[in-house]
């Protein structure tokens, strides 16, 4: 269900490294598409997308694993695609007494948006 927000634009980080350059100025080395294709593969999945998006439009783009968790799997299959997300660099996670608050790493999502930026824009 939507809540009718899009998720926020992410000016770049002048903190963020990105992993490798925007897709048109120069090709990937195999190590920088690597780097590249573990955060894009860590979205690739519907229910991570879906988590994702949960964390991310939530106030402050912090939320409790108990807000977001509702996304027709098991509760140890979000723990499952939750640790990917953490994995691949695209959330941070503390635990709070008995639950786990997650994060948007933003550094990382400029350095992705960096990566696609010039290829989405047209004449780019």
């Amino acid at each position: 269900m939507s809540n009718g927000k899009a998720l926020p634009v992410l000016e770049p980080d002048a903190d963020a490294v990105p992993c490798c350059p925007p897709l048109t100025e120069r090709r990937m080395t195999a190590e920088e598409a690597e780097s590249a294709a573990k955060m894009f593969k860590a979205l690739a999945d519907p229910v991570r997308l879906r988590l994702f998006s949960a964390v991310a439009s939530r106030g402050g783009g912090e939320a409790c694993v108990c807000d977001i968790s509702d996304v027709g799997v098991s509760q140890p299959t979000v723990s499952h695609h939750l640790k990917k997300l953490r994995e691949a660099g695209l959330l941070s996670s503390e635990r709070r007494g008995t639950w786990v608050y997650y994060r948007v790493e933003p550094s990382v999502l400029a350095a992705m948006g960096m990566i696609l930026g010039t290829a989405a824009r047209p004449g780019g």
